[in-house]
């Protein structure tokens, strides 16, 4: 039921296209996920955002499990029919919330006891209780428990947390072996912290099961993007090319690119629905404020070169006017904006592999937001 086609290798970089095949259809890679956290993309219906040309969206399960219940969903007939969404639905482990929520969490080696930070009810979440989970949520695209190391972290502390996450990939593939789903597919994922010879051990040992497809974990954690594209490149080197490469967590125009450059077919980030909430777009000149003083009585439109309906129907001013209100409707476009903006630019990645110059789309993303642009 699942497959992944190479469909063009770069013979510059590690950079590919390539399409995944399950038995809901295809997601064309490379391919950037929007975060549906809660089943939703916040401020978008789900048919907006299909229409933009996502393919995938990442829902979170710690969030579900918690709210409004994993029992809740399947009996309403899974995650699909719940949130009213046709393509691919991607599922994490539910490890980075228990990690993002440290001062509600203790890490026992048979996985991590946690307090809701809704009601502080106590949960434990084993690598088979994470998978059932997702098994019932019924998403396409399954990922194992991890240990999500933070950012600075001991030597020590990241060769335990490693093997931590060696031991759950384990225990979650045995079980996945006699319980597998044909229609469901699972995802195995690398640690290592910013340490090389340990990332490229977790590399090894990750690659050794026949996932489905393999995730590099903990690389959007505070640390320098350099930093990142080291800790990358140490982890691409041990993986399969027959795989699809899911980079977590990730991140920005700049990261995608330079991620893609490394062999990555897969992302899912925050940033641009998070950041429209915030005010702050994505546009053909860079990040732009739109609290920025300067705008109140600008007739101009966010993105003159933005083919979007927002770019094309509304003025800085009157988006401004809407921010400064707190009116509802701004949450609306400013996510509609920053989503047409990433799935174009996903666009000009593929265009770029195909045509061997993403060395320049790299060098023209990187002096577009060398300087920050969005003050007010």
């Amino acid at each position: 039921m699942f497959r992944f086609e190479v469909e063009y290798q770069s013979k510059k970089f590690p950079a590919r296209t390539g399409k995944i095949i399950t038995h809901r259809g295809i997601i064309e890679t490379p391919h950037f996920m929007p975060v549906a956290t809660q089943a939703t993309i916040k401020a978008l219906s789900p048919e907006i955002v299909q229409s933009l040309g996502y393919q995938a969206l990442l829902c979170n399960t710690y969030h579900l499990y918690l709210r409004p219940g994993i029992e809740v969903i399947e009996k309403l007939g899974g995650i699909h029919k719940f949130m009213s969404w046709k393509r691919h639905i991607v599922t994490d482990s539910g490890g980075f919330q228990v990690y993002s929520l440290s001062q509600f969490r203790q890490i026992k080696e048979e996985g991590l006891l946690f307090k809701s930070h809704l009601d502080g009810s106590e949960h434990f979440l084993t690598p088979l209780k994470v998978l059932k989970i997702q098994k019932k949520l019924g998403s396409d695209l399954l990922m194992v428990l991890d240990t999500c190391i933070p950012y600075p972290c001991s030597y020590e502390e990241s060769k335990a947390l490693t093997e931590l996450t060696h031991l759950w990939a384990k225990k979650s593939w045995e079980y996945w072996e006699k319980n597998r789903n044909p229609k469901q597919a699972l995802f195995g994922i690398i640690q290592g912290g910013m340490y090389k010879d340990l990332r490229k051990k977790s590399s090894k040992f990750i690659a050794s099961f026949e996932w489905d497809g393999i995730a590099i974990g903990g690389l959007s954690v505070g640390e320098p993007p350099e930093l990142r594209n080291i800790m990358l490149d140490v982890s691409v080197e041990e993986l399969p090319p027959h795989k699809p490469r899911y980079l977590m967590g990730v991140g920005t125009p700049l990261d995608l690119i330079e991620a893609v450059l490394r062999g990555i077919d897969m992302f899912d980030c925050v940033l641009p629905t998070r950041n429209a909430r915030r005010g702050s777009l994505f546009t053909s000149q860079g990040l732009i404020s739109i609290k920025n003083a300067t705008f109140k009585d600008s007739s101009e439109p966010l993105d003159p070169e933005c083919e979007c309906y927002v770019c094309q129907n509304y003025s800085k001013a009157y988006l401004r006017h809407l921010f400064q209100a707190k009116e509802l409707l701004i949450y609306f476009l400013l996510t509609l904006h920053n989503l047409f903006y990433y799935a174009k630019l996903i666009k000009k990645l593929k265009e770029a592999i195909l045509k061997e110059n993403l060395d320049s789309l790299r060098e023209e993303i990187k002096e577009l937001y060398k300087k920050d642009n969005s003050e007010n």
